[in-house]
């Protein structure tokens, strides 16, 4: 897939969104500020290529430390290890997400606090009690650790969204702890855990 030309992975059906390019900053010597790195990243086709994950940015303390460009090494480390899950312990994972036309929703819970922003396209957020919004690009929604799925309400082209995902305290109601649920996510469940290190 081109950023020019995106295309599923037969040609046929809807164009997938293009990947993006991501800017980091940073500081030279002399305290200016630099370009650390732009590059293209490619996304994660997850669920038979109706859903693509694309992880920006990581950082695994609070508060963060960018002295040394130690978050850069941190960021790198990560990814590298292949112990990333939806949600980094003790740090916040940067995502974006795209969702495939029609795609059904995939109904989990994670221990975090998650700002969502459609970035192209409407999706239908849906929650466990059964009520559900439709939001349009622009729209944000704070998603307090509860039970939801995402549906691209469109049938023919494809919708994204920017996610920054911060490790919470357990959730505690009456009592009951409702900790992370991946239980629906199938094949892909290893993929999409946390991975406790």
């Amino acid at each position: 897939m081109s950023a020019d030309n995106p295309q599923d992975k037969d040609g046929q059906g809807p164009a997938r969104l293009p990947d993006f390019q991501r800017h980091i900053t940073g500081h030279n010597d002399a305290g200016k500020a630099i370009f650390e790195s732009s590059t293209a990243d490619p996304s994660v086709s997850l669920f038979n290529d109706t859903i693509a994950f694309n992880t920006v940015y990581t950082t695994s303390e609070m508060p963060l430390s960018l002295n040394d460009n130690q978050d850069l090494k941190a960021h790198k480390e990560l990814l590298s290890s292949g112990h990333l899950g939806l949600v980094n312990p003790n740090g916040t994972v940067c995502r974006v997400v795209d969702f495939g036309p029609g795609t059904d929703p995939l109904m989990h819970r994670t221990q975090s606090l998650d700002y969502g922003v459609v970035l192209e396209g409407e999706l239908e957020l849906i929650l466990d009690d059964g009520a559900n919004k439709i939001l349009k690009k622009g729209d944000v929604v704070v998603q307090r650790a509860t039970y939801h799925g995402w549906r691209n309400t469109s049938k023919t082209e494809w919708a994204r969204m920017l996610f920054v995902l911060q490790h919470c305290q357990k959730v505690l109601v009456n009592g009951r702890e409702l900790g992370e649920d991946l239980s629906n996510a199938g094949g892909e469940q290893d993929r999409l855990a946390v991975h406790h290190q």
